[in-house]
């Protein structure tokens, strides 16, 4: 029988994921062939891009959800060993980065769907709660973001006092409030709706109004004022 498997290095040369990179620019690669790169070699019986392909498939060809998965989850692909799915992991860290940067052109908040954008990057693939608000000028113009606490699956712990204390450190007008449910429940619980009433009140003794809760999920979002909740 003689051996049909073809390595990369046996491939035309603008089929090679580096070298077609190289003559047709990145746009040209699949997200396989990206990933082929990452890996950097095969396995005796199988080419990155084969181990790349393998990959895509266990993760529904879906990169949130493959973002989602943790080294040993990465190992379960025959051919990807600790220190690639490290490279792995951290390529898909940096791409959501990317966008994480500090707003340098302050937007002004207009409807909860702006607020979803803005902190989508915050919040997206993340397996625990977080609540997170976002502080406004009088202008609804955005002046930061910024996490109050990060939880685990259920639920995380709110300080109404952290939160009016980085308000009136940044001379915040108004805040947002969010918080993302893992499970993708988009209802909020009775917890969440006290938690916003009690919020709501002690901003008007500090002459800093809650605008908005949003609750996050990675297909959605759920807003308290469009609901008629605030």
């Amino acid at each position: 029988m003689y051996n049909t498997h073809i390595t990369i290095k046996n491939w035309a040369e603008d089929d090679r994921p580096r070298e077609k990179l190289l003559m047709k620019g990145r746009t040209s690669l699949s997200t396989a062939e990206l990933i082929a790169i990452l890996l950097g070699s095969g396995t005796k019986n199988h080419t990155a891009l084969d181990i790349a392909k393998k990959l895509l498939e266990e993760g529904d060809n879906d990169l949130s959800k493959i973002a989602r998965w943790t080294v040993k989850d990465m190992e379960r692909i025959k051919g990807i060993g600790k220190v690639r799915a490290i490279t792995i992991i951290s390529a898909l860290e940096l791409g959501r980065r990317r966008k994480d940067q500090i707003i340098q052109q302050k937007p002004v908040i207009t409807s909860s769907s702006d607020v979803y954008k803005i902190v989508k990057e915050k919040l997206l693939d993340l397996q625990h709660e977080e609540f997170w608000i976002v502080l406004l000028n009088r202008k609804n113009a955005v002046i930061s973001l910024s996490q109050i606490s990060s939880g685990g699956v259920a639920g995380t712990v709110v300080d109404p006092k952290i939160i009016f204390k980085k308000a009136l450190e940044e001379l915040a007008s108004g805040i947002i409030l969010i918080h993302n449910h893992p499970s993708g429940n988009l209802k909020p619980s009775n917890e969440d709706i006290k938690i916003t009433k009690n919020l709501v009140e002690s901003g008007k003794l500090l002459s800093v109004n809650v605008f908005d809760h949003i609750i996050f999920t990675d297909q959605g979002y759920y807003s308290f004022v469009d609901n008629s909740l605030l």
